[in-house]
């Protein structure tokens, strides 16, 4: 208990509950921008570093709840299908987690948020981009670059997000490929932080504090996701992607 306090007052651990619950709601509803509202909710009261080691255990957690929520035969279909992808991922995490401690955050937040931002604008307009079939190369290429800013951010949703959404991907399908891709994501991301650092025993604790309230939120949010249709589940997910990006380029840019 004494552990716990030192590293937040109770006021901030209440408001640190309530930020990782409201990111799991969103997360229920369209799968994915958990990290994204956490990394985004705590560093406005805590270091970059532990709202960075904050959110590792509840997206792992949840991240496995989503997955697995059809079974493990459609989640290992879905690895298969997203192969390419995930091991484009997984490396490009593994090597920019090492330099999470250099990259100056106002850059990683213009990495990540411009051309989400950009996409989002697009769609919400009403302009289509959409790809007829699935490429290698491209898949390749955008998982490296979901999982080179996932290694110093903990946020690889946006770019994944927007690749499935591109592609056209069925409601159902598109949340639990989201949950593989994240889940896989999300454990080398915490293996990855125990290397550099960022995952330590005094930070550990924040972290597991949080999985409950995230996987609260992620229940509520499920049973708002069954009920509505392909075509609002599509706007719901571009909203979000619109906001959280356009908040990453504003925070990059005035910090």
């Amino acid at each position: 208990m004494d552990m716990l306090l030192a590293l937040l007052t109770p006021h901030e651990w209440l408001f640190a509950f309530g930020i990782a619950l409201v990111a799991g709601f969103i997360k229920g509803v369209v799968g994915f921008a958990m990290p994204l509202v956490l990394i985004s909710g705590l560093t406005m009261f805590l270091s970059p570093e532990l709202a960075l080691a904050g959110l590792i255990f509840p997206t792992v957690i949840t991240n496995m709840f989503q997955a697995l929520r059809q079974g493990f035969g459609a989640a290992w279909a879905s690895m298969k299908m997203f192969k390419v992808f995930l091991i484009a991922g997984g490396i490009a995490l593994c090597l920019s987690a090492q330099t999470v401690r250099y990259l100056a955050a106002d850059t990683m937040l213009l990495v990540i948020g411009v051309p989400i931002t950009l996409f989002a604008l697009w769609q919400v307009t009403g302009r289509s981009f959409a790809l007829s079939h699935r490429s290698a190369k491209l898949e390749a290429f955008i998982g490296f670059f979901a999982g080179a800013v996932g290694g110093v951010s903990a946020v690889w949703g946006p770019p994944t997000v927007a690749y499935l959404t591109a592609l056209g991907t069925p409601k159902h399908d598109q949340m639990r490929v989201q949950g593989v891709i994240y889940g896989l994501g999300a454990v080398l991301l915490l293996f990855s932080h125990f290397g550099s650092g960022v995952l330590r025993a005094e930070t550990a604790p924040f972290s597991a504090a949080m999985i409950l309230p995230a996987l609260l939120g992620m229940w509520l949010g499920g049973r708002v996701m069954d009920k509505i249709d392909q075509a609002s589940f599509k706007k719901a997910t571009l909203v979000i992607l619109l906001v959280a990006g356009a908040n990453l380029v504003r925070r990059g840019l005035l910090g």
